[in-house]
């Protein structure tokens, strides 16, 4: 490679340049330096580059070989040659549509299934429950939430990471439950993914619950209630442990939670009267409600002086409430105690805000949803199912 010393006058001044003959193009191209020692150095590397048959080498300026150094420098730690990080940048930047490799690297790692700890739905469900107890949640909500998610779990014996959207809303469309019970599922599912989020058994922003839809509890359907016969076979079939919380239920309308929370010492059969503590009521406020006649014989042979009425757990009041349920042959309703005991209730007083007194209501809820829902004579006959044989009801020796 010959190196040719020229001077150059430049606006008056006299110069000295140094130029490089390069031949790797095809024809004589001369490269100009200011110093002999950069003209040295571009020479020989040019003569390597063709020696080595690299033509493209040999063309590279200045700048382009320290670009090309730099960029081997920062691949080396990667021990990836620049010819195939360059091919890797291309796909990429081809599905990608643009220079957007860096975010889609940090979508992948925030989402990469080898970064999940596998854990099944129950383990997952056990862990979130004891961290529930150990900050001190209510027990009324620890019962809420292992009967809601035992049910779940049940549902999908899976590693938690498996189960998709579509998954849980043919469960959701599945439950044969009002749409308030779907919506408080729906609730606590959520809670169970964010759980199982921020501790990494499912991938970050997977919580799959946010799909699914969301449930409005207004407006959800028509009021189902029960018949006189059919509260007469389910008490008939009911055990004898669990008969306390259905006749309340269906002649006092007390809610399945305030049924739970209910002490004997809450029922005073003497003056007639239960005392829904506010601490025991779902709307925080006290009331009294009456002890009609025949809900006084249902109780006073199983009344204790002490204790809660229902010894066990949420969970298992669900399954005696589902055990009555098949034994008797009876189709469960949603709420359908509650139901019931509102709308004959108010076929009896015709008195919309005495029930609501009663049910812990509002008058226009009740008003509203349960005004003609039956007849006087209906009525008659619920409040008429008693232990013994009651007139035009079927008795429960029958049933039995």
């Amino acid at each position: 490679m010959k190196i040719y010393q020229r001077a150059k006058k430049v606006a008056g001044k006299a110069y000295t340049i140094f130029e490089v003959a390069d031949y790797s193009t095809g024809h004589r191209v001369m490269r100009s330096f200011s110093d002999e020692t950069k003209a040295q150095t571009e020479a020989q590397k040019i003569a390597k580059c063709l020696a080595a048959g690299d033509i493209r080498g040999a063309q590279m300026r200045g700048t382009d070989t320290a670009s090309y150094g730099r960029a081997i420098e920062l691949l080396r730690p990667t021990g990836i040659s620049l010819e195939l990080a360059a091919a890797h940048f291309a796909e990429a930047f081809k599905i990608l549509g643009s220079d957007r490799i860096t975010e889609a690297a940090k979508f992948f790692v925030q989402r990469d299934p080898d970064s999940i700890t596998s854990r099944t739905v129950a383990e997952v469900v056990a862990e979130l429950l004891a961290a529930k107890q150990s900050r001190g949640a209510s027990v009324r909500y620890i019962q809420d939430l292992r009967a809601r998610l035992n049910r779940f779990a049940e549902a999908f014996v899976v590693d938690i990471s498996s189960v998709t959207t579509a998954d849980v809303q043919r469960w959701f469309d599945g439950l044969k439950l009002s749409a308030q019970s779907v919506r408080n599922f729906r609730t606590v599912l959520g809670t169970l993914f964010n759980f199982a989020e921020a501790r990494g058994y499912i991938l970050k922003g997977a919580n799959i619950i946010e799909g699914t839809e969301k449930v409005s509890a207004k407006n959800s359907g028509a009021v189902e209630i029960f018949t006189p016969s059919e509260i007469t076979k389910l008490l008939a079939a009911s055990a004898p442990e669990f008969r306390a919380c259905l006749a309340l239920g269906a002649f006092a309308g007390l809610r399945s939670a305030e049924i739970e929370r209910m002490e004997w010492t809450d029922i005073d059969l003497k003056s007639g009267h239960i005392t829904v503590a506010a601490d025991k009521a779902k709307t925080a406020s006290r009331r009294l409600v009456p002890i009609l006649p025949n809900l006084k014989q249902w109780l006073a042979p199983l009344a204790k002086k002490s204790g809660t009425v229902w010894a066990g757990d949420h969970e298992s009041f669900y399954h005696a409430m589902q055990d009555s349920a098949r034994a008797s042959g009876v189709t469960w309703k949603s709420n359908g105690l509650r139901h019931s005991f509102i709308s004959y209730r108010l076929a009896v007083v015709q008195n919309a805000a005495q029930v609501a007194l009663e049910a812990g209501n509002s008058a226009q809820v009740v008003f509203a949803h349960y005004r003609e829902l039956v007849k006087p004579k209906a009525a008659k006959n619920w409040f008429a199912v008693k232990p013994t044989t009651p007139a035009n009801v079927v008795s429960v020796t029958e049933a039995a």
